[in-house]
Order: C-alpha cells, then structure tokens, then sequence
C-alpha cells in the first residue's frame, strides 16, 4: 500500500504545481497515511491537489480498516490458541465460530467502520455546510471524517493549521472528537459495549480498555489545563469553559489522532513531556490507534498493583490475568522503549532541535500520531527516513511481536529450580 501511494503521490496530476512531486515527499506522505499517522513534510491543502487529497483519503481509509481486520483477526488466532475459554469468549464476544466465521466477521467490521465515518461525514457535514458552498463543505466533512476515525491527523482545510479555525467551533470539534475516541477502541470493544449495556457484564479485556481510556484522558485533561492555563501562546486567552474544552478535546486527540488547535510549538516543555508519554500508551489493541496499546499498559498496572498489594498473581475485577500475558505486556513495553531511545538518540547526532522536540517527534511516529513541535519538514533527508521507518515499525511492531511471542508459547516440560535475586 505505502509502494502504491508513494508511485500515485508521484504524478503530476497529484499536486498544485503540475510537476513530479519530489521521491521523499511523495514516500514521506504516503508511509503518514498508511500508518494513520499524520506527520507532514509538505502542506496538504496547498500542496496536494484534490486528486492527491483523494489518494490519501483512500490510503487513511485502506489503512485504517486494514489495521483494523488484521488486527482482529490475529487476536481472535490468538485467543483460540491458547485455551478452551478463551475461544469460547471470541465466538461470543465477535460472533464468530472459530476461523469459518472470519469472512463474516469482516463484513462486520466493514459495516461498522464504515457506518461510523458515514454518521461522522453527516454530523460535520451539517456544520460545515454554513461555512462553505456546498461542494466544498461535502468534501471537507468526508476527508475529515475518514481522517477523524482513523486517527490520522491529516487537514486539508485551506488556510488553517490543523483545526485552529475551528478553536472555538464545538459543533465541528465534538463530532471530530467522538469520532476519533471510537476510532481508539476496538471492534471488539465496541460490540460488547452496544450489546451489552452493564460494565459487569463485560469481558476483562472491554474493562480494562475503558477503564484505563477514561483514566487517561482525564488525566490529560487536567495536566494539559493546569499546564497551560497561563500561556497567552496556547489557552491563556480563552474563558474558563473554552480551556476546559479545549484541554479534553487535546486529551483526546493528543494522545492517538493529532488534530490540534493550538501550536504544539508553543506548548511548555512540561505539557508536550506528558502528552509525549499519552502517545507512547496509545489506543486498544485491534483499533486504529498506535502506541504500545492501552491494553498494555494495563495489564502492567495490574500487574504492579498487585505486586505492591503482596498478591502473588495479577488480578483485577474478579479476574486473574495469566502471567504469560504480564511477561508478554513488559516486552511490548521494553521493546518499544528501546525503539524510542534508538531512534531519538540517533536524531539527536544528526539534527539540530532541542532534545524534547526530538522525543517529541519520535514517540508521535511511533505511536502514530502525528503531533509535531514543528520540526517535521525541517528534518535533514536521513532524519525523513528514520521517521518513516519508525512509523512503519510503531504502526506494525507491537501487534507483530505480540502475535510472535503468542505463537512461541507453550506449555513448559519441566521447570528450573527457584533462585532469589535481590530486587530494590
């Protein structure tokens, strides 16, 4: 997909000025809307024509509901391979009858994927329709609504970076944000959640997910008000409910999508520090956002907790979490600290940027979301490449590893003799 694009992003048909768009720039764009990222190199409206705008809107879209079904399906291969119950909780939960239901369940993921980005192009349509001519506001509410929930971050309203337009428009920023929070969760959390209404009645999985998710973006939202509160450069001008708003709304999409409307630039080094570690966790498994995955980050919560607790197994809500799935969490977690570190001290020797604006960068590739300080397009042409692989590696890494390390697991024939080591 990413070859694709980056041969279409190629042709002169595809930007404003009628020539070959340059290799880099073309593979830079294309590599941003596969992996859902949203990192830029290059202005999309102005840049891009409407067919080169189309192109990614395909690729997001492709992209997107790629992830999505891949991912699903890996998991529910997953969850049947490892035990009777868990098999059982998949053909329940996804309404699928081991692998002869994959063809179905893909349908329904289309259905629903679709579905949502149809009401999301609706609800921004009606808005939109009293700023701009007809055509206009159709096109804009349908790339939005495509970039929306699929967390990809791109804009192509003219004139604007990212949503700063709209700093003040809540009848385009909560639809926007309602379809980026649905676009962080899961089909599978999603179904469970419409069909069965009661939180007690949820799997372990549907629970920790939105536990964790609404844990975070308060969190985000009070850090972020609290932190910029008094920056007349961000949301020191606004009144006290449009700072509110606007802290959640940045809660929201800082942690998976990347819209903004305000300039992360401006930022204090405090704000984008913590919103670097929102997108590090991401969004749950099998969803169109990246980072480690909320599902993650939980279990090793559980995981401490229990440990601080004196439990000598992780349990939560009634529910004990197998220990290969705690281990299975901290390499998830290790490897993609490793990544981080990698990659940042690597533009650290070849960029001149402050080292936050280089962290920064590199969890928002790796984590796919496509936030910036600023810095994308002033990256030299290696620094380019290393973004693009990190997106590449952030957007398939952590579901790859984790299927690997499902598939290596087996049941151990015999057992090494206990030996304490000193932790502390």
């Amino acid at each position: 997909m990413i070859i694709i694009g980056t041969l279409l992003l190629l042709l002169p048909i595809t930007n404003n000025s009628g020539t070959v768009t340059p290799f880099l720039d073309a593979f830079f764009t294309a590599t941003s809307a596969v992996t859902v990222t949203g990192l830029i190199v290059v202005d999309t409206p102005t840049y891009w024509s409407s067919t080169g705008q189309f192109v990614i809107m395909l690729l997001i879209f492709t992209g997107g509901l790629g992830i999505m079904t891949s991912a699903t399906f890996l998991l529910v291969i997953i969850g049947q391979r490892i035990t009777l119950a868990n098999r059982l909780l998949m053909r329940e939960s996804l309404g699928v009858n081991q692998l002869s239901g994959l063809i179905g369940l893909t349908l329904k993921i289309v259905f629903v994927v679709v579905s949502i980005q149809v009401i999301g192009f609706l609800l921004l349509f009606i808005n939109l329709i009293q700023e701009f001519p007809v055509w206009t506001a159709l096109w804009q509410s349908l790339f939005h609504a495509v970039s929306g929930f699929n967390n990809a971050g791109f804009v192509i309203f003219p004139g604007s970076e990212s949503l700063n337009s709209f700093q003040h428009d809540y009848g385009f920023l909560i639809p926007m944000g309602i379809l980026i929070l649905l676009g962080t969760l899961s089909y599978s959390v999603m179904l469970e959640v419409y069909q069965s209404r009661k939180f007690n009645r949820y799997t372990l999985d549907t629970k920790l997910v939105l536990t964790v998710t609404s844990l975070l973006l308060i969190l985000g939202t009070i850090v972020i008000l609290i932190g910029e509160y008094a920056n007349p450069s961000t949301l020191g001008n606004m009144s006290v409910s449009g700072k509110i708003g606007s802290a959640l709304f940045h809660s929201v999409s800082g942690r998976t999508a990347g819209f903004t409307t305000i300039d992360f630039g401006d930022m204090g080094q405090h704000s984008n520090f913590f919103i670097t570690g929102l997108m590090f966790i991401g969004g749950a498994s099998a969803s169109t956002a990246g980072g480690i995955k909320v599902n993650t980050i939980a279990v090793l919560l559980v995981a401490v907790y229990s440990s601080v607790a004196g439990r000598t197994h992780a349990t939560t809500f009634g529910r004990e979490i197998p220990q290969p799935q705690v281990y299975r969490a901290l390499t998830v977690l290790i490897l993609g600290i490793a990544m981080v570190f990698l990659v940042a001290f690597y533009l650290t020797v070849t960029e001149d940027f402050t080292f936050i604006q280089i962290l920064f960068e590199t969890v928002s590739a790796f984590s796919t979301v496509g936030l910036s300080t600023g810095i994308t397009d002033q990256l030299s042409g290696m620094g380019q490449l290393i973004i693009i692989l990190t997106m590449y590696i952030g957007r398939i890494g952590p579901l790859t590893l984790a299927l690997v390390l499902a598939q290596r697991e087996e049941p151990a024939h015999y057992r090494y003799a206990e030996e304490r080591v000193k932790i502390g």
